[in-house]
């Protein structure tokens, strides 16, 4: 057994989980936060990405107890309640989504991918990293409209602050 203590969307938790217990079943099934889903369990298809502080992970690849310590953003933490995070608008104003099982993995990867080119994304650089989120249902055009409409948003709003 391990004990842990990390931040999860802005919660301060602790526990005791049993030594395998991967990340995604932390979140899933010991904090009830089933946004994050299980795809392929092999880190394959991004259904599972989250972030441990500040950055994108594939929750199925990570212990819980590696992330003891360190703050973790489920998609369920992304926005604020009020409004839509401006990916998760991105999404659903440029139809990102059919099924919508591969989005939360989709808008979190987005949001780091965002995160790490403040200045802007172009097509080509989005089709590269989304390489690890797997698609059944879209075929990836609305996906990437999304993301390119999203990083220009929020480039427009670091430049106006």
């Amino acid at each position: 057994m391990a004990d842990l203590t990390m931040t999860v969307n802005g919660r301060r938790i602790s526990g005791t989980v049993e030594d395998r217990t991967l990340l995604v079943h932390f979140l899933r099934e010991n904090q009830g936060l089933t946004g994050t889903h299980v795809g392929c369990d092999t880190s394959q298809c991004g259904a599972c990405v989250v972030h441990v502080d500040g950055k994108a992970v594939k929750s199925c690849t990570m212990l819980a107890a590696q992330a003891s310590g360190s703050e973790v953003l489920t998609i369920e933490g992304l926005s604020d309640g009020a409004e839509l995070h401006p990916v998760q608008a991105a999404f659903k104003e440029h139809h990102g989504l059919q099924c919508g099982f591969c989005t939360p993995g989709m808008i979190m990867a987005a949001t780091d991918m965002i995160r790490r080119h403040p200045e802007g994304l172009d097509e080509k650089t989005v089709r590269a990293e989304l390489e690890g989120n797997i698609c059944r249902c879209t075929g990836y055009h609305n996906i990437v409209k999304a993301i390119l409409a999203a990083s220009e948003a929020m480039a427009g709003r670091a430049k106006a602050a």
